[in-house]
């Protein structure tokens, strides 16, 4: 019997969201400081640092472990993510109990980081497999999801934390998101080699083609992609947009009532709308990418960037602000989830997790990286603005990138004379 028959490709999608639903509500963390921080007394700078080694720890098992979810395939590694997720919220709701910072760490920062890399590249990597006509939109789908989550479980979270305690709340989240990723895991399977969707394949009365199928630029190995030129601009512009991206995520409240005027409430309903504009980002651009290409895709978000943080400084008006600020976070969206299908074009299926697990490093330098800047900034010039122009110089260095990643693309393109 073949996989068709067995696996449905769009019930593979909604699993792929459900994983993706609950190792993103990591991004509803910020509900949880101030509820710790009365609790136990820890000083809000040390409890920011277990987000921050969450991150760090979501992109060093991608790098690490992309091999493991390739070799054991999907369902093993979905399950490994559940398992790793959910006992790093159960550990850390004990380490609240116990008082105990450096079992926060451990629990939240390492042991929930792991599942949160192996979590994240799990779907994604599949996804391409079984849709080689929709990669955009498929995986724009799933990582809708993960920008979406903070969305749904934040108020859940604020809910819980004064009906049962944040101790308790924890834990409860890690038996929910158990339940939820290893009930998605199971369906979790890579498509045959060569299988391709009913409207892909010959027309055996015609014998030709329905749907042209277009073809990776070339079919690589992890270590042989790493060799490569594009490898190395794909992970700038990666570093480059989630750097900017995260920059203005931490700083648009403050600034926006330090510029514009905006009063406290305006600003907590802009960053509340940032959060829906990443979302839509996500399957927006990733799926216009299917039609327009995923390089033209990062060429125009790089120019039309840069061009946004530069005018940013100077907008007085709190409607045009926030108009510049949802389209920047519609850009941060989908650059996340064009990543995977862009490798997936660039490198081949081969070893797409592996390489989608190194690309993720630049994640987690951004996400130490942007928010330091911005603070160092702030510091130094008591003026938000200056960032901005920084953030507006490294989209266009990323622009320049791109361009020169697109010349070295179509140069391989016309040696092989095929389309990517």
């Amino acid at each position: 019997m073949s996989i068709k028959k067995i696996k449905n490709r769009w019930m593979i999608a909604a699993c792929s969201v459900g994983i993706h639903i609950s190792i993103g509500s990591v991004y509803a963390y910020s509900i949880l400081k101030r509820p710790i921080n009365e609790l136990l007394g820890w000083d809000m700078i040390e409890i920011s640092k277990s987000f921050s080694l969450a991150i760090l720890f979501l992109g060093l098992s991608a790098a690490f472990l992309g091999k493991f979810v390739e070799n054991k395939g999907p369902r093993i590694a979905g399950t490994v993510s559940a398992i790793f997720y959910s006992l790093g919220l159960i550990g850390s709701g004990y380490a609240i109990n116990a008082d105990s910072l450096p079992l926060f760490y451990f629990f939240y920062g390492v042991i929930g980081g792991i599942g949160l890399g192996i979590g994240y590249i799990t779907p994604v990597s599949t996804l391409v497999k079984w849709f080689p006509d929709k990669r955009g939109l498929a995986t724009g789908m799933a990582i809708m999801g993960f920008g979406f989550s903070a969305m749904i479980f934040g108020p859940i979270m604020a809910k819980l934390i004064n009906m049962i305690g944040v101790s308790s709340t924890m834990c409860t989240l890690g038996v929910i998101f158990l339940v939820v990723m290893l009930s998605s895991a199971q369906y979790l399977e890579k498509p045959k080699e060569g299988w391709l969707p009913e409207h892909m394949k010959e027309n055996k009365n015609q014998k030709t083609k329905r749907v042209k199928i277009k073809q990776d630029l070339a079919q690589l190995t992890a270590p042989e992609a790493a060799k490569t030129l594009r490898f190395y601009c794909l992970w700038f512009v990666f570093f480059v947009n989630i750097t900017c991206g995260i920059a203005i995520i931490s700083i648009a409240s403050p600034f926006a009532q330090q510029a514009i005027g905006m009063t406290a409430m305006q600003a907590a309903f802009m960053v509340g709308m940032m959060g829906l504009f990443n979302g839509v980002g996500r399957i927006g651009w990733s799926s216009l990418s299917d039609k327009v290409g995923r390089m033209n895709m990062y060429t125009i978000f790089f120019f039309l960037q840069a061009v946004c943080f530069f005018i940013l400084p100077s907008v007085k008006s709190a409607v045009m602000f926030q108009v510049v600020i949802f389209f920047i976070l519609t850009c941060y969206g989908g650059g996340f989830a064009m990543v995977p299908a862009f490798i997936g074009d660039l490198f081949g299926t081969k070893q797409l997790a592996v390489i989608h697990g190194y690309t993720l490093t630049a994640w987690s330098m951004a996400g130490l990286f942007g928010p330091i800047l911005s603070a160092k900034i702030k510091e130094t010039t008591g003026s938000y603005a200056q960032s901005l122009y920084i953030y507006g110089a490294l989209f266009t260095a990323a622009f320049l990138v791109a361009l020169i990643m697109q010349a070295n693309i179509k140069k391989i393109r016309k040696q092989k004379s095929i389309s990517c």
